[in-house]
């Protein structure tokens, strides 16, 4: 089975189909969860506002999945709490009650805590910049938080090491194969400046927004709907916890995310069609001034442009629906179809539940090959480096796999110092990515393995170079090399 795509969703199946036994290949034309999978809010939750659009099931799906990712992954995801301040009359605050306890028994209760009520004034000590006047309370409910990239990434490695599959990244496919009868045998792939092909009994189309593009056959499966965030010092806006702020210009709501172990606060997102290039989605002016406008209405902030530190823009591959409906209401489930003999894909669907999605896509899958069902195993799968209760920055993002990086620094501990100022991250991390994570380009650390381009765009920029010169031995560049990635990681960054 050769699956195309390596977000989080062609990384779950490949993880899915290997551990069931398959012979997979994963190939992926950028980086690893380089499309919408490093661009996410970085929740993993039940999807709240899904309640009002009377989606019961799929936050009763998203909830069991958000509990076997705290289970499977807990070093990488963790839970997180979220405060909804209510303001005005006490109707608000009896209606998120309402809602809250639905979510609790729609699963929200296996997290360990049920969400509680709280008075004007504990909120205020959670989040001093809420705005006081016409507080009436607030609601304290926990959710999950993880690193959209280094989860994808450790799905991927999951597959590959523990499970047998091969994974490609920066191999980029050019065509689809044809067998007897039409029936899709493999594809045509272009890496390194080799052109190459690789048979398969099945090929998974996972392209996310691209994926429309890859079946070629002029059919419309996909509407992205553009999100952006914007990040900020958290000095900027003080609060312990994470907020949910309605916003009665349109009816949305946005979150305001304390980014843990960094000095950081991420706030998101816009829900927007898209209709412009796939590849390059981009947060613009007006996108800031949305989200920068709703807090500072929402709150005691007076934030600007100036205090923006790092942006990203990603796109939801959300399956069309009726015309003139609005992408912020269209279903956030997934779809598995098999159009042509031989080609599986999967669309839609959210960052928590991509293991459900795996598991029905393989289960096609399995279909489509005639094979004997084999139940997925991936429920109870922990994640390489799995290891509850992960404190400090290494084991946070490294679990059991820390010991390598904290070995690199012991050997050289230049490795210890920090790689861009103002993070947590060292520059042993640049090391290990080139050599464990399959890290190729200055932009694969920066931007993924490391979060540093979208918590300190600046600050990354400037540390490029000598992030460069740490990589160049790692990866074989030339000084010419070198300076194209840097100049690469600038012109991207901007």
């Amino acid at each position: 089975m050769l699956v195309v795509g390596g977000g989080i969703t062609g990384a779950g199946v490949a993880l899915d189909a290997a551990s069931r036994g398959l012979r997979t290949a994963l190939v992926e034309r950028g980086d690893f969860a380089a499309g919408t999978s490093s661009r996410s809010s970085k929740l993993v939750h039940g999807g709240l506002r899904y309640l009002s659009q009377g989606d019961y099931r799929l936050v009763a799906q998203a909830l069991a999945e958000r509990q076997r990712l705290l289970r499977n992954a807990p070093h990488l995801v963790r839970p997180l709490p979220f405060l909804v301040p209510s303001y005005g009359s006490r109707t608000r605050m009896r209606a998120v009650s309402s809602a809250l306890w639905l979510y609790d028994l729609a699963g929200g209760f296996r997290i360990g805590r049920l969400h509680r009520r709280l008075s004007a004034g504990d909120a205020l000590a959670h989040a001093p910049s809420l705005r006081p006047k016409g507080l009436v309370g607030a609601h304290l409910y926990l959710d999950a938080h993880a690193d959209d990239a280094r989860l994808t990434l450790a799905v991927v490695r999951t597959a590959v090491l523990d499970h047998r599959a091969v994974a490609a990244n920066h191999v980029t496919v050019t065509g689809l194969l044809s067998g007897t009868g039409g029936r899709v045998a493999g594809a045509s792939l272009h890496a390194g400046g080799r052109d190459l092909e690789v048979r398969a009994s099945v090929v998974v189309n996972a392209a996310g927004v691209w994926a429309d593009g890859l079946a070629g056959d002029g059919e419309v499966t996909i509407r992205p709907a553009k999100g952006v965030h914007v990040t900020v010092p958290a000095g900027r806006i003080r609060t312990d916890v994470a907020l949910v702020l309605g916003l009665p210009s349109d009816g949305r709501s946005i979150f305001v995310v304390p980014w843990a172990g960094t000095d950081r606060v991420y706030i998101g997102t816009t829900d927007t069609d898209y209709d412009g290039p796939l590849d390059s989605p981009v947060c613009s002016a007006d996108d800031t001034a949305y989200l920068l406008d709703a807090v500072n209405a929402a709150l005691t902030t007076d934030l600007s442009p100036a205090d923006v530190v790092g942006t990203w823009a990603g796109l939801r591959p959300l399956v069309a629906g009726a015309a003139g409906t609005r992408s912020a209401d269209l279903s956030r489930r997934h779809r598995v179809t098999s159009g042509r003999p031989g080609l599986v894909a999967i669309a839609g669907g959210k960052l928590t539940t991509y293991r459900a999605m795996a598991v029905d896509t393989v289960d096609r899958v399995e279909v489509e090959l005639r094979r004997s069902h084999r139940p997925s195993r991936t429920a109870n799968l922990a994640l390489r480096g799995a290891v509850p209760n992960a404190t400090g920055h290494l084991a946070g993002r490294y679990g059991s796999e820390a010991r390598v990086l904290d070995a690199l620094v012991a050997a050289d501990p230049s490795l210890g110092e920090p790689l861009v100022p103002t993070l947590p991250y060292l520059r042993a991390e640049a090391v290990y990515a080139a050599r464990y994570e399959m890290a190729r380009t200055l932009d694969d650390v920066l931007a993924r393995r490391t979060r540093a381009l979208i918590l300190a765009r600046e600050s990354s920029v400037a540390a490029a170079p000598d992030v460069a010169r740490l990589l160049a031995p790692e990866l074989g560049w030339s000084e010419a090399e070198e300076a194209a990635q840097v100049e690469a990681y600038r012109a991207g960054a901007c």
